[in-house]
C-alpha cells in the first residue's frame, strides 16, 4: 500500500505530540546550560569530541545493524560528504558554541545561534541567486540589527567578551553553510545512519583541534565536578538522542508550523536557565536584542524562505536527490532553522515505522 506523503497528523495522538514537542523545547533549550556546566571543569573541545564520538558510535552501529536497505551501506563518497557536513556542523558549529561559552553567557550564545535561518536565507540570495520575499528582507535586516545590538554591547565595554561573541557568530554561519550543503550531500537514506557518520567525523575533528589547541594539558580527572560529568552524560543521552528522536517523530506526526516553533522557544529556555542557575545577567539591551532576533526568525520561517524545498541535485547518488539535510538537525540544538520539513517521499517512507 502506498503511504500518504506528509505528516500523519490524523494518526498521531495529540498528547504525544505535545510531549514530543515539550521534549524538543526542553532538551534542546537546556543544551547551552549543560555545555556551560561541562566547561567549568572540562576542556570544551575534547569534551565535545567525547560526546559526539560516543553518541556517533552507538547510533551508527545500531542503525547499520537494523537492516541492509539499499543505500545504507556507506562508501568513500558518503564518508567524504559526512566529513564535510560533520566538520561544518559539529566542529565549526558546536565547536564554536562550546568555545564561545567559556566567556559568553549561555543565553546570549543561544540568541546568536538563532540567527542560522537568517544566514541561510542570505546565502540563498548571495550564492544561489534566489529572490527573497519582502518579509524575508525585513527579517534579515532586523535580525542582523539585533545581532549587532548584542555584539555591540561587548564592543562598547558591556562586560561580554567580544572574541567569544565572534566565535558564536562564526558558529551560526558554519551551521547554516553545513545545513545547506547537506541538502544535496550523497549520504545514506535513513537519517540516523547519516547522523551517526556525521557525529563520528565531526567528533574526530573536534578531538584533533582540541589536541592542537593544547587541551590535553587541561585534562585533570580529579578536578571534574559531578555537575560537569552529569551535564556531559545529559548531552550524550538527551541532546544527541532524545531531542533528535522527538524531532524526527514530530516531522511525520505534526504540522511543520508547529514543529518549527522550537526555533523561538529554545533561546528563551536557554536565557532563563542561564539567569536562574548561572547568575547570568539579563539587561534591557539583551532583552531588546533577543526580541528582535526571535521576531526576525519568525518572519523568515513563516514566509517560507527557510522551509523551501531544495531542487534536485544532479551530482548526488540515486535516491538522494533533493536532500533536505535532516541529519543536520542533530547539531542544531536550539537552533531556529526549519528547512528540513519537506522531506522527499522516499525519505518520508524511511521515517515511517516498519510494518
Amino acid at each position: 500500500m502506498t503511504r500518504t506523503a506528509g505528516p500523519s497528523t490524523s494518526r498521531a495522538n495529540p498528547p504525544l505530540v505535545w510531549v514530543a514537542l515539550g521534549a524538543v523545547y526542553i532538551v534542546w533549550g537546556t543544551t547551552y546550560f549543560a555545555i556551560r556546566l561541562v566547561n567549568q571543569t572540562m576542556p570544551p573541545l575534547l569534551s565535545a569530541s567525547v560526546r559526539f564520538l560516543l553518541a556517533g558510535t552507538v547510533m551508527f552501529a545500531w542503525t547499520i545493524r537494523r537492516g541492509d536497505r539499499d543505500g545504507d551501506r556507506p562508501g568513500p563518497r558518503q564518508w567524504r560528504a559526512a566529513a564535510i557536513v560533520g566538520c561544518a556542523l559539529l566542529l565549526g558549529g558546536n565547536g564554536g558554541v562550546v568555545w564561545a561559552e567559556r566567556t559568553v553567557p549561555s543565553g546570549i550564545v543561544a540568541l546568536i545561534i538563532a540567527l542560522v535561518p537568517l544566514w541561510m536565507a542570505l546565502i540563498d540570495r548571495v550564492l544561489l541567486k534566489h529572490r527573497l520575499r519582502v518579509p524575508t528582507v525585513v527579517g534579515l535586516t532586523s535580525g542582523f540589527a539585533g545581532a549587532a545590538l548584542l555584539v555591540g554591547s561587548s564592543a562598547s565595554g558591556g562586560g561580554v567578551d567580544l572574541t567569544g561573541m565572534l566565535f558564536a557568530l562564526g558558529a551560526s554561519l558554519s551551521w547554516a553553510m553545513g545545513s545547506l550543503y547537506s541538502r544535496h550531500a550523497p549520504l545514506p537514506k535513513r537519517p540516523f545512519v547519516g547522523v551517526g557518520m556525521e557525529m563520528l567525523c565531526g567528533g574526530a575533528a573536534l578531538g584533533i583541534v582540541g589536541i592542537l589547541a593544547g587541551e590535553l594539558g587541561d585534562i585533570h580527572p580529579e578536578r571534574f565536578s559531578t555537575a560537569s560529568l552529569l551535564a556531559l552524560g545529559y548531552l550524550i543521552a538527551f541532546g544527541s538522542f532524545a531531542g533528535l528522536g522527538s524531532y524526527l517523530w514530530l516531522l511525520r506526526n505534526a504540522r511543520t508550523s508547529l514543529v518549527s516553533t522550537y526555533a523561538y522557544v529554545n533561546p528563551v529556555v536557554a536565557v532563563f536557565l542561564g539567569w536562574a542557575f548561572l547568575s547570568e545577567p539579563i539587561g534591557l539591551r539583551t532583552i531588546l536584542a533577543g526580541a528582535i532576533v526571535l521576531g526576525s526568525v519568525a518572519l523568515i520561517i513563516t514566509s517560507g524562505e527557510a522551509t523551501a524545498a531544495p531542487e534536485a541535485s544532479s551530482g548526488g547518488e540515486p535516491g538522494h536527490e533533493g536532500r533536505d539535510g535532516v541529519e543536520g538537525e542533530l547539531a542544531l540544538e536550539g537552533v531556529g532553522h526549519a528547512e528540513h520539513e519537506r522531506l522527499p517521499e522516499d525519505r518520508r517512507r524511511d521515517l515511517e515505522p516498519d510494518g
